[in-house]
């Protein structure tokens, strides 16, 4: 199975059962934020590994990484959304050029890792 696919579907899947949730014309907070990203997730079984707000090309925004899956089946997704409001981009860390994604897969790991030693 092609794995560019795959993350083309899960986008797809996510971006279309967020198109009516997301306010575009004000300030987006970050309980909102975290509120639409859980209702993504849930939606796919995903699992919220953080949250933040960066600037990212000048423009402040929220991000979350995500997974969803679990084992050699696990996904890492991206989550933005301009602070001022807009369309929620979601992507997969694998195609995403978001400086953040880099992280998404390590902080897992580590997550991972306390689990195994807890």
């Amino acid at each position: 199975m092609d794995a560019q696919l795959d993350d083309k579907a899960l986008e797809s899947t996510l971006a279309e059962s967020l198109a009516d949730v997301v306010p575009d014309t004000k300030t987006v907070s970050e309980d909102e934020f975290v509120e639409v990203v859980g209702g993504a997730l849930e939606a796919v079984g995903g699992t919220l590994l953080f949250k933040m707000c960066v600037q990212n090309q000048g423009e402040d925004q929220h991000v979350a990484a995500a997974s969803v899956g679990d084992g050699g089946n696990r996904q890492f997704l991206l989550l933005t959304l301009p602070t001022g409001g807009g369309s929620l981009k979601v992507e997969t860390v694998s195609r995403s050029s978001n400086p953040v994604a880099g992280i998404a897969a390590a902080y897992a790991g580590l997550m991972d890792a306390f689990r195994t030693a807890a």
